[in-house]
């Protein structure tokens, strides 16, 4: 095998992207910190074509150097929005008919691997802060939360860690 060179990828232009059908999923960023955990979280939108971010509290925006070192440029070409309160982010999606979805491990919770989604609605998902997670009050006003099963000794994934597999299983679920 022959790894491939980046011009034969055949990866669209910002531009194109811009253009291109999205899946239906917003993803919410609940006062993450890290820089680094932001423009990860930017460039696995773009890669899974995620509709926008919505970035909440002190969670950084663009432009910033440490934010463009992990997002190589997907900080350009995803959507997004900043919220200084969760809370309104996920008011107004709810508002906009989308399923709120908060990733977190929670009585209730369901597991990722029994998640079905239905492909003609449409999703958010709320990733928290990296030592709290998200908010219990923003927890309360979501629809329902969804858990990544782990079976080791850790507790937690890195919130960037979480959000690509979240992602990647919304976007195989979603993707027509």
């Amino acid at each position: 095998m022959r790894k491939l060179k980046i011009t034969e990828m055949n990866r669209l232009t910002p531009e194109a992207f811009r253009e291109s059908k999205k899946i239906p999923l917003i993803v919410v960023l609940d006062h993450v910190r890290s820089l680094n955990n932001v423009g990860s979280v930017f460039r696995t939108s773009d890669a899974f074509r995620v509709e926008a971010i919505y970035l909440c509290g002190i969670t950084a925006r663009p432009p910033h150097p440490e934010i463009h070192k992990t997002a190589l440029g997907a900080e350009e070409s995803v959507d997004w929005i900043y919220f200084e309160d969760t809370h309104l982010a996920v008011d107004k999606l709810k508002n906009e008919g989308y399923e709120v979805c908060a990733i977190e491990q929670a009585h209730g919770s369901i597991m990722l691997d029994k998640l079905l989604l239905d492909n003609t609605k449409k999703y958010a998902v709320v990733l928290g802060n990296e030592v709290k997670g998200v908010q219990q009050s923003v927890v309360d006003n979501c629809n329902y939360c969804i858990e990544i099963p782990q079976y080791g000794t850790k507790h937690s994934l890195n919130v960037s860690v979480t959000a690509g597999i979240v992602i990647w299983d919304f976007f195989k679920q979603l993707l027509e």
